[in-house]
């Protein structure tokens, strides 16, 4: 088996997959993108083709969610915050965004490759 390759998108933290011991060290990085309480579950650290799965999907929906806010940010909070702060709440809606699509990118991609998926170099 040659040198694993690295998809682009794949999480810094975690070693290229095919690696030895790249599943175990990404379930730190999965129970990162969940909520706190994930971490209560022992059946993640014990399944992480499961924690990745739910990870993935939990990052998406909070990709989903920040577009949801972001769309409504103006109507909903124009009137509740000074006028200098919507600027500065939707900048901050924006930044996030933009770092939960990555971590939604990454999580897929360790999820792919849990289930099997093998990424090679493109040409």
């Amino acid at each position: 088996m040659g040198e694993a390759h690295i998809p682009p998108g794949w999480p810094r933290a975690v070693p290229p997959p095919d690696t030895p011991g790249w599943r175990e060290a990404a379930v730190p990085w999965l129970l990162d993108q969940c909520p706190a309480d994930y971490r209560a579950y022992g059946v993640w650290r014990r399944h992480p083709e499961a924690l990745a799965w739910i990870a993935a999907r939990h990052v998406a929906g909070e990709v989903e969610a920040m577009r949801s806010a972001y769309r409504v940010a103006r109507v909903e909070l124009g009137e509740q915050v000074p006028p200098e702060a919507l600027p500065q709440v939707i900048d901050a809606l924006e930044r996030e965004g933009l770092r939960l699509r990555a971590d939604a990118r990454a999580a897929d991609l360790i999820w792919q490759a849990m289930s099997g998926k093998r990424f090679v170099p493109r040409l």
